[in-house]
């Protein structure tokens, strides 16, 4: 008797385990291959590449652009629900490699369209799971200086990736747009940027973020009359992250 409901129990247990699981929302491969079909034919810059994170995910898009006779290069991660070539990130992965740095801008873990930001905290363990791959790709390409440029929900991602344990080849973060509090915790350069005109969170948690970064060489930098996506600011938020890079890989 006593062991029987014991087993009732323990079998009570793991289906409530289960539903919390499925309660929990999965990335979207589905929606990552539609913008990985939609992307590809049309790419005119860079070399479309598929990296695979170890715990046997399907396959995810890399944008790579190389550059020759340097060992410095730009991991792009890009924000909420979008692609590795999308307008800024776009140009972030192609202007950047225009100015000496190679850049692989990688496909991130994304949810159904109408998702809410605070839905996307079950896809970080995986996100930090292919920002690693990303850096293991550069590395094995030769690149040994290297910096992670990330935007929005990517640079919360990103966050998350820096805050575990980061490979020691990432030597700097650009990050753009982040509505975190503030960057505890973490020892590497940081550029923190955003716009005067940027969303509300970004907005009032800025102060924070400026007392908490911690390198000599990090720094805040605010665009005048920029918004979150940096809109006909698109060269200033090129030369900011280009500067810093340049400041921070040797």
């Amino acid at each position: 008797m006593k062991k029987n409901l014991l087993l009732g129990l323990l079998a009570g247990v793991a289906a409530l385990f289960s539903l919390a699981v499925s309660a929990e929302p999965a990335a979207d491969y589905a929606r990552e291959k539609k913008w990985a079909d939609e992307v590809v034919p049309g790419l005119v810059v860079g070399d479309p590449v598929y990296l695979q994170t170890p715990r046997g995910h399907r396959k995810f898009l890399a944008l790579f652009t190389p550059v020759a006779d340097t060992d410095k290069a730009a991991v792009v991660v890009h924000g909420m629900g979008i692609h590795p070539d999308w307008g800024m990130v776009g140009t972030l992965r192609t202007e950047l490699s225009d100015r000496g740095f190679a850049t692989l801008s990688i496909q991130m873990p994304v949810l159904a369209a109408d998702a809410k930001s605070e839905a996307y905290a079950p896809t970080f363990p995986e996100a930090a799971e292919r920002i690693a791959e990303a850096v293991e790709f550069l590395k094995a390409k030769g690149y040994t200086q290297l910096a992670i440029v990330s935007h929005s929900m990517g640079s919360r991602m990103s966050r998350g990736y820096l805050a575990g344990k980061p490979d020691p080849a990432v030597k700097s973060w650009a990050s753009l747009g982040i509505s975190v509090d503030d960057y505890a915790g973490l020892k590497l350069p940081i550029l923190d940027l955003y716009g005067d005109n940027d969303l509300p969170a970004v907005l009032a948690n800025a102060g924070k973020r400026k007392q908490s970064l911690a390198a000599a060489a990090s720094k805040q930098t605010m665009i005048a009359r920029a918004d979150h996506f940096f809109t006909g600011h698109e060269a200033e938020m090129v030369a900011a992250v280009a500067d810093f890079l340049a400041a921070t890989l040797k």
